[in-house]
């Protein structure tokens, strides 16, 4: 039997990582400022993650949610206090895109609405309700198709009431940050409008922070930035720091009943642990601070760099846009200097997404590589 071949691969195998640094099967070491698309939130192979994981693992690694598992109590009261949502509830799930399709249904749930406004450049997932959510429509399989989806330019918030006002809409999804369309940043004044908006109109709103929360905007979520409190919000990748874990954290005006939403790996116990470890190195460890001033530094210095049109960002989810399309940039940093970048929809847009515990010295190394290419090629 074959893979099914749906990603094109890098000619590289990690095989060993240790903080922002990987290793291939050669020995050839790498600087990781990607973290597989913003998972790695407090680098890898953490010692307390680790620690925390195998000891979780030499009692009991997994039981179906038919049973108490403390963790998850555990898990939901850290959370809530680091994050300023104590008197929020937690649903566990495995990953972005089952947070956000459980997001959309307690909402249509809780309204009693089909219709959602997403926004033009956004990215939620790729299943059911959240691939036609998303504004790709190269992802959506005729089975994903539906007339539900209201997709509206970002930052309009006077589309945003016209459309609330036929009082069909069940919820309004907006990333914290884009990420995959680019880094865009959402207004302040439009954040604040929706929050209003929805309340005037009976939707409610879901921050879709898998991308942008835990930490990496240099607040714990990065809507916090607008001072808003959504209905909904759903939290992935950095969550776990590689372990597959998600959530909805959830309005306590939205209430639970049984068998309203269901999961068979969500919230198991290694799951938790992961979920756990991260929370505790983050606050030991001051890393939200950290990712906000890494990130102003990486963006003043990125500012001044050779061929560069616009760095946008909060903390250290950053995009660099260039002149001209930034694919052969992306590769010879890679092949040249091994530094691990991202992508984005924007071809122009290389995304610089490092663990929150990246250093000052981490950073210039990739500054000085990409000046140093840029220059070679101007």
């Amino acid at each position: 039997m074959n893979l099914f071949d749906v990603y094109p691969l890098f000619d590289i195998t990690p095989v060993k990582a240790l903080g922002s640094t990987l290793w291939d099967e050669n020995g050839t070491e790498y600087l990781d400022l990607y973290g597989g698309h913003a998972v790695i939130s407090i680098g890898h192979s953490h010692p307390h993650y680790v620690q925390r994981l195998t000891d979780q693992l030499n009692n009991i690694g997994f039981y179906s949610n038919s049973v108490k598992i403390p963790q998850q109590q555990e898990l939901a009261e850290k959370l809530g206090k680091l994050s300023g949502y104590e008197d929020y509830q937690l649903f566990l799930i495995n990953s972005g895109a089952e947070a956000n399709e459980n997001a959309l249904k307690l909402a249509s749930f809780h309204t009693g609405r089909k219709k959602v406004i997403s926004f033009s450049k956004s990215f939620h997932g790729r299943t059911s309700a959240v691939v036609a959510a998303t504004d790709d429509r190269s992802l959506v399989a005729p089975v994903n198709e539906t007339e539900n989806i209201i997709f509206l330019p970002f930052n309009d918030s006077a589309a945003v009431e016209e459309a609330l006002a036929t009082n069909e809409v069940a919820a309004i999804i907006v990333e914290g940050i884009q990420g995959v369309g680019g880094v865009n940043i959402p207004a302040v004044k439009f954040l604040q409008n929706l929050e209003k908006l929805a309340k005037k109109h009976g939707a409610l709103l879901i921050l879709d922070e898998i991308q942008s929360g835990y930490g990496r905007s240099g607040k714990f979520f990065a809507h916090q930035h607008a001072g808003i409190r959504p209905d909904l919000i759903t939290i992935a990748k950095g969550m776990g720091n590689g372990f597959p874990v998600a959530g909805v954290l959830i309005s306590p005006e939205i209430p639970a009943r049984h068998g309203m939403l269901g999961t068979t790996f969500g919230g198991n116990y290694l799951a938790c642990a992961a979920a756990l470890a991260v929370l505790e190195v983050m606050e030991q460890e001051n890393l939200v601070e950290n990712a906000s001033n890494m990130g102003a530094y990486l963006m003043e210095k990125a500012k001044a760099l050779p061929g560069v049109r616009e760095v946008r960002g909060q903390g250290l989810m950053v995009g660099i846009e260039m002149e001209t399309p930034c694919a052969p940039l992306r590769k010879a940093l890679l092949d040249e200097y091994r530094i691990f970048t991202g992508s984005a929809s924007n071809k122009n847009t290389i995304r610089v997404l490092p663990a929150l515990n990246v250093t000052k010295a981490e950073i210039d190394r990739f500054l000085e590589a990409f000046a140093a290419l840029v220059s070679q090629s101007a």
